[in-house]
């Protein structure tokens, strides 16, 4: 092998190894990108010097934890941006439900002092409709934003859809290029990048082919991308409850499957179901247990009395009935209605399912816990937990039917009068009768909430686990986000470009090069003195 060819060897070496470097210099802020490394080895048969690879520094380890770890920080930045809007809501000391329902009992005591007084009983009248007012507002917010999780989640399963996609189409080139037996740096990175992307949404499970393509998986082990085929995700509305969007899977064969909630544990889409069937429904519930609770014992108060015109008391506030929906899976007519009972220590807040079986009939349940409840069924009708279940039609066996008393009770809180003269404050027609309205009174400290606690202790409950939660939340991200940043800076330790280092190997490749051609100027020197001998 002649000194010239060697010396070529080198330059066509120092070129790579330049150009490796110099790709490595002006990515080094391009989001996704890997360092390179230009691998020399000696020639066949002493002819120089070739590069044998110019290979990724990438550690699939590493990138696996980091991707978990994003996945993980996503979940609970999701769940923390909406529970702390809870929290600010129910902060709000001035306008707090607390504050209002203290205005509104304080101005019943004022009447007890004189039941007469038609300006005690305006007084009555306004903090009532200003009570029913924010606990509107309240729960409007909050049905608000369940409608707007369901509107997030739609948008980030086209998110997902769209990286599934594209991950698919690199799978398709890096296979192609694997076959050709070429290097696809660029796309593997893309690829990466993709994953990571993907990781932000939901958490994922990814295996490497012998090709360099990615099979991703969801937790259950549902493929959103195998080979060159991506599996798409679609939303709808629930089977059992039709105010919560659900997501399915498509398969292969056009086959849809509803997927549970729990299947997305990380990333924003698991961030969003958690709270919503966690510390959402759970607001929705408390608020809208204290609106029913306060409405059917100052109702049935005011129809054991007698108002200022000497008539039966009427009722002064009113909540929507319970929702009831049967499962669009159901093969029987059935259809359910319910009403609250005049009684509703037994409501808890949370919603319930009622089922129906040949062998036990309708049996119910709750849904936050799961345990049966007691219930009783006479022509035709369910009672349970201070409601009444009417039911027509014939039910088949496995058929169910979701209950929600107190989800949306908060919004449908309203006053029904305007007028002071209708508060039954007396048990007789005496216009100084304050005898009822001392029982109205003492509302505020009776156990009229599931029968065990107060008003002013269900809605401080609710403040403090609303609290409590975002506190968490909070602690868990910082935790989080400590990990993620740690990962981030050992991946970038061995994957990232590190500017020094590169200006120093372009001198030293630069140097290189000036050598190796050196060597070719002797071999040509060499060269020209043979020939000039001959």
């Amino acid at each position: 092998m002649s000194i010239i060819s060697i010396g070529v060897s080198g330059l066509t070496a120092a070129q790579i190894a330049l150009s490796t470097s110099s790709s490595n210099t002006t990515n080094a802020y391009t989001a996704g990108y890997t360092l390179q490394v230009a691998n020399f080895s000696e020639a066949t048969a002493g002819s120089g010097v070739q590069v044998s690879s110019v290979d990724r520094q990438y550690n699939q380890f590493v990138t696996s934890q980091l991707n978990s770890s994003t996945s993980a920080e996503s979940a609970l930045s999701t769940y923390q941006t909406e529970i702390d809007q809870i929290d600010s809501l129910l902060a709000d000391g001035d306008a707090s439900l607390d504050t209002l329902m203290q205005s509104f009992f304080s101005s019943i005591q004022t009447l007890t002092s004189d039941a007469s007084d038609t300006a005690a009983r305006e007084e009555v009248i306004g903090a009532a409709q200003t009570l029913t007012s924010q606990f509107t507002q309240l729960g409007s917010y909050l049905d608000d934003m369940a409608d707007d999780v369901n509107s997030q989640i739609d948008d980030q399963v086209s998110q997902v859809n769209d990286l599934s996609e594209q991950i698919a189409d690199l799978n398709k080139k890096i296979s192609l290029s694997d076959a050709l037996g070429s290097t696809a740096n660029s796309l593997l990175d893309q690829h990466d990048l993709l994953v990571s992307q993907l990781s932000e949404l939901v958490d994922v499970d990814v295996t490497t082919q012998t090709n360099g393509s990615y099979t991703v998986s969801l937790s259950n082990g549902l493929a959103l991308v195998s080979g060159n085929d991506s599996f798409e995700l679609q939303t709808a509305v629930s089977a059992s409850d039709p105010t919560q969007t659900v997501v399915t899977y498509v398969d292969a064969a056009g086959h849809t499957t509803t997927l549970d909630d729990s299947t997305f544990e990380g990333g924003s889409l698991g961030g969003l179901m958690d709270f919503r069937d966690n510390s959402l429904s759970d607001a929705q519930n408390q608020l809208g247990i204290l609106a029913v609770s306060l409405t059917q014992a100052f109702n049935t108060l005011q129809a054991a009395g007698v108002d200022l015109n000497g008539d039966t008391g009427s009722a002064l506030f009113s909540v929507a009935d319970p929702s009831v929906y049967g499962n669009t899976q159901n093969s029987g007519d059935a259809v359910l209605s319910a009403t609250f009972t005049d009684d509703v220590s037994a409501l808890s807040a949370t919603d319930y399912t009622v089922k129906y079986s040949d062998t036990d009939g309708y049996t119910v349940t709750r849904n936050d816990t799961g345990a049966s409840v007691d219930a009783t069924y006479d022509s035709d009708t369910l009672t349970f937990a201070g409601m009444s279940v009417t039911i027509s039609g014939t039910a088949d066996n496995g058929d169910s039917f979701l209950v929600l008393p107190t989800r949306n009770a908060a919004s449908s809180f309203t006053t029904l009068t305007s007028d002071g003269s209708l508060i039954a404050a007396g048990t007789s027609t005496g216009a100084s009768d304050n005898s009822n309205a001392l029982l109205m009174l003492n509302l505020q400290t009776d156990s009229i909430v599931g029968g065990s606690k107060t008003l002013a202790q269900t809605y401080s409950a609710l403040v403090s686990d609303v609290g409590s939660t975002a506190s968490k939340v909070a602690g868990q991200l910082e935790t989080q986000t400590s990990l993620t940043d740690q990962l981030t800076a050992l991946q970038q330790s061995e994957s990232g470009v590190n500017l020094d280092e590169e200006a120093a190997n372009l001198i030293v490749y630069q140097q290189y090069y000036q050598a190796c051609a050196k060597v070719v100027e002797v071999g040509t020197s060499l060269l020209d003195t043979i020939l000039d001998i001959n």
